[in-house]
């Protein structure tokens, strides 16, 4: 019979093979063998015993003794240090990282499926955007300090807590994007198979925002190494801490004026950037191509490929490892199922009628008086009112800079985007470059731009526009790269078959297509442009500080002299802009990009 296994087709029937006889299936040969051990069991149990090792070797210093008072200010740049400080650091980025998803996760989802949640959520992502990694810093070092006495832990959850602002905000927007633009298809077949909750959330809502949640969360790994230094070396109300990490011996190294030092720390980084993105995101990104819901034609299919997922997908470990976690998702999906069924689709509700649509706005409307009362007669009675046009002054300065950042890059990289993220061959030679290119921590370089600036007498005021894009810029790349690949072949096929050339092709097609893609890259880069801005408007190097007119001057120098109501205004007017400018441009291009180009 063909098609059927010989082992189905090996038994025989009791007592001669009678009708009345139980059935007995004997196994063939094969089945009696069991798999020895392969290489790549060998290979993957031995980097996992690897990796639990150094991070058991890693613990007893994160819990070491703490005095603030004695607390080292900075780090030891003897290089033999170099590979335990790789490790630290490497350690405190994975941990705000796993942070980062969980965060995102649940704090998406729910403002895209509740519209009274999303109305106060998103305002306060926004808020949250725009507060800059020194803000949370002078925020949260002391209450981590509180929170651990006497021990480094309560440095080090600051530190990954800094790390964490860095990252989440970019990855919460790009799954929200993804959740309120889920095709209305896939809504009704979920509720048509009267999926839970959980049971949808699981099934479509993660599968469908799995490729621009790993494609942000790679962007946001590479803004993170950005604030490294930042996060290891803290200076914080008059007082300075290091702890053990690259950032830390990079930043030792620029106030020491040593590019041989700082040559050693952009060396060691970079082997970490290859090595991370070759072992951790080059794998995910394959591995995610997996949930592309549009069917492209073989000849155009990006066949991207990667070593670390084949040695994974050939060796039993991880199944063996998820085995012991299957009767866990069982009983959650039968725990859950009170929560009950999606009632409505996945983008917005319309919007409700009668007293929450009015009371919700005016108690809102309400407790913002109040606080901006408040914090007004705090700032008379430190500072004065008069600061406060200072800042604002300040703020519009460095507003300047990243509306031109922002427009610079959208004329270079949308063109370029989309050209890569049509072809796929390219697609193919560009992706691997570019996340490397990304994630490198371009403030590494600032002491070399520092010394190019002073040789060309180049001002700050100028030179930090290319400093602030030289780690927000990529944002606007990768997600039009993104948007172009997930065009849909028909589509394409479509256009081309009416002869639609040249310009009409880009204004009547392309753009469309990738604006939603644009906007949140659009909104990321600015909001990754504002926080660029604590750095890139003072470069140090050695004896020589350059310093920019700018709100991130004006941040950076009052957190370095522990002026908490500088600090204060600094983070409210940076706030200011940033919600107003989403709020009157950022979100209604969302809205667009929802009810008109929504493919």
């Amino acid at each position: 019979m063909p098609g059927v296994a010989p082992a189905m087709l090996c038994c025989v029937m009791a007592n001669g093979g009678g009708g009345s006889g139980r059935v007995r299936g004997f196994p063939t040969h094969g089945v009696w063998r069991r798999p020895g051990l392969r290489w790549t069991d060998a290979l993957v149990a031995a980097a996992l015993l690897g990796l639990l090792y150094g991070v058991l070797r890693l613990a007893p210093a994160l819990n070491a003794p703490f005095l603030p008072d004695t607390a080292p200010s900075t780090v030891s740049t003897d290089p033999v240090h170099l590979p335990y400080y790789a490790a630290r650091s490497l350690l405190r980025m994975f941990a705000a990282l796993a942070l980062s998803v969980l965060f995102t996760l649940a704090y998406a989802t729910v403002a895209a499926r509740v519209r009274r949640a999303e109305r106060v959520m998103l305002p306060v992502l926004d808020i949250l955007q725009s507060i800059p990694v020194l803000g949370f810093l002078s925020i949260t070092v002391t209450a981590f300090l509180r929170l651990f006495p006497g021990s480094v832990l309560g440095l080090e959850c600051a530190a990954v807590f800094a790390i964490f602002t860095a990252m989440a905000w970019n990855m919460t927007f790009a799954l929200y994007a993804s959740l309120v633009s889920q095709p209305a298809d896939l809504d009704a077949a979920a509720r048509l198979m009267r999926l839970t909750r959980w049971q949808r959330f699981w099934r479509l809502d993660v599968p469908s925002g799995m490729i621009p949640l790993i494609w942000n969360g790679m962007m946001s790994f590479g803004g993170a190494w950005f604030f490294l230094a930042a996060s290891e070396s803290l200076s914080v109300l008059g007082h300075h801490y290091a702890l053990p990490g690259l950032g830390s011996y990079a930043a030792t190294a620029i106030r020491a004026g040593d590019l041989g030092q700082v040559g050693l720390a952009i060396a060691v980084t970079a082997v970490l950037v290859i090595g991370v993105n070759a072992l951790f995101w080059r794998p995910l990104t394959v591995w995610s191509e997996r949930f592309r819901m549009d069917e492209v034609p073989p000849a155009e299919r990006v066949t991207s490929r990667s070593l670390v997922l084949d040695i994974l997908r050939r060796s039993a470990v991880p199944g063996l490892l998820a085995r012991p976690l299957r009767p866990a998702a069982t009983a959650l999906d039968h725990a859950t199922r009170p929560l009950g069924r999606t009632p409505r689709a996945a983008g917005p509700a319309p919007r409700t009628r009668g007293g929450p649509r009015v009371l919700l706005p005016g108690a809102a409307a309400v407790l913002a008086a109040l606080a901006g009362w408040r914090a007004l007669a705090y700032l008379h009675d430190t500072v004065g009112l008069g600061e406060l046009g200072h800042a604002l002054g300040l703020g519009a300065l460095t507003l300047a800079r990243v509306v031109v950042l922002v427009a610079v890059a959208t004329l270079v990289w949308v063109p370029i985007g989309v050209w890569i993220g049509l072809n796929p061959p390219v697609t193919r030679f560009a992706q691997p470059v570019i996340q490397v290119l990304a994630a490198f921590p371009a403030n590494l370089l600032f002491p070399f731009a520092a010394a190019v600036f002073l040789a060309w007498h180049i001002p700050l005021n100028l030179g930090a526009v290319l400093l602030m894009a030289l780690g927000a810029q990529w944002y606007i790349l990768f997600n039009v790269i993104a948007g172009a690949a997930a065009i849909p072949a028909d589509l394409r096929e479509a256009t081309a078959s009416l002869g639609v050339r040249g310009a009409v092709r880009w204004r009547t097609f392309l753009l469309p297509a990738v604006f939603p893609a644009y906007v949140t890259g659009g909104i990321t880069a600015a909001g990754g442009a504002w926080n660029a801005s604590i750095v890139g408007e003072v470069v140090q190097y050695g004896d020589h500080t350059l310093t920019a007119t700018g709100l991130g001057a004006y941040i950076t120098e009052a957190t370095a002299n522990g002026e908490v109501p500088k600090i204060l205004l600094g983070i409210s007017v940076m706030a200011l802009y940033v919600v107003a400018v989403n709020r009157l441009l950022w979100r209604r291009l969302y809205a667009l990009a929802e009810t008109r180009y929504r493919l």
